[in-house]
């Protein structure tokens, strides 16, 4: 019985310490310049996407850029995205970042890495509804202009 309790209080302690450091960290990351710079990128991005701007999409990522999709494979430059966006996205899906999934680390003398897990829906459908995936995306800033030169788009369900 001592054993179960020591266990048991073990794990509760564990918990509660991990929660708190997940709190820390979100709070950290709420005040991180860094930080606010990449999600205010996604956000902007991703305005772009939903509203078929494709003149700002393009914009905003690199010629040489790589997009990984679990679902259709590698497509390589810019204007593949643009083709792509404009044929299967634009009045079709809509895209929100899932509160909380977003992660930011610096890449030295590069950018930074952005991880996340976002919601795609139909137009008129609930904003909760729809399928999730995971993307990594690889910014670099160059000359103080921030680019997505790299995509990573997996776990679609």
């Amino acid at each position: 019985m001592r054993r179960f309790f020591w266990l048991r209080s073990v794990l509760v302690v564990g918990l509660l310490c991990g929660a708190f450091a997940v709190g820390a960290r979100a709070q950290a990351a709420a005040t991180d310049p860094l930080f606010q710079t990449i999600q205010k990128l996604d956000t902007e991005l991703f305005t772009a996407y939903n509203n078929c701007d494709i003149a700002k999409l393009g914009s905003m990522v690199s010629d040489d850029l790589e997009f990984y999709h679990d679902q259709t494979g590698l497509a390589v430059g810019k204007q593949a995205l643009l083709d792509a966006v404009q044929k299967n996205i634009c009045g079709k899906v809509q895209r929100s970042l899932v509160a909380g999934s977003l992660e930011v680390y610096p890449l030295k003398g590069f950018g930074a890495v952005e991880i996340g897990v976002h919601r795609f829906r139909h137009p008129g459908d609930n904003p909760e509804s729809g399928g999730e995936a995971k993307f990594v995306h690889i910014w670099q800033n160059k000359d103080g202009v921030w680019r997505v030169t790299r995509v990573i788009s997996f776990d679609h369900h």
